[in-house]
């Protein structure tokens, strides 16, 4: 069983929404390769979880598009390293990015009008540019 992770002072995932078990890594390994499970992999449901509010969950699914499975869950895993602790560290730690990023509330935006001044600009520019164009034309006459 792993602790709870800490996300920040008000958001906790509880350490029983968190699964992970150890598999056989890719890739050199030396001695060992057949022997030790170093890579991890760290499950959360995140259907079922409470510890975050239903908008951020959504962004959640957006975000960690790559990560979901068909059953809802995140599947995080990490091979950085020949050492499964440190691994699932970086999972832990790959996790907790995610989530603190789906956190954030996008600001909501305001539509503005273009100012009186900054529409006459545009048209003097045009105006500008017309007459610069209209002197390039050769009079065919």
């Amino acid at each position: 069983m792993s602790e709870p992770l800490i996300i920040d002072d008000t958001h906790t995932i509880p350490a029983d929404e968190l699964q992970w078990h150890a598999v056989r890594a890719s890739g050199k390994g030396g001695q060992n390769v057949n022997k030790v499970s170093s890579k991890v992999e760290l499950r959360f449901a995140l259907n079922t979880t409470s510890a975050i509010d239903p908008m951020s969950k959504a962004r959640l699914r957006a975000i960690a598009k790559r990560y979901l499975i068909s059953t809802g869950e995140l599947v995080i895993a990490s091979q950085l390293t020949r050492d499964q602790p440190r691994n699932l560290d970086d999972c832990r730690a790959k996790l907790k990015e995610l989530i603190i990023e789906a956190l954030i509330r996008p600001k909501k935006r305001f539509k503005t009008k273009p100012t009186r001044a900054s529409k006459e600009r545009r048209l003097e520019s045009k105006r500008r540019e017309s007459s610069r164009k209209q002197a390039r034309r050769g009079d065919d006459d």
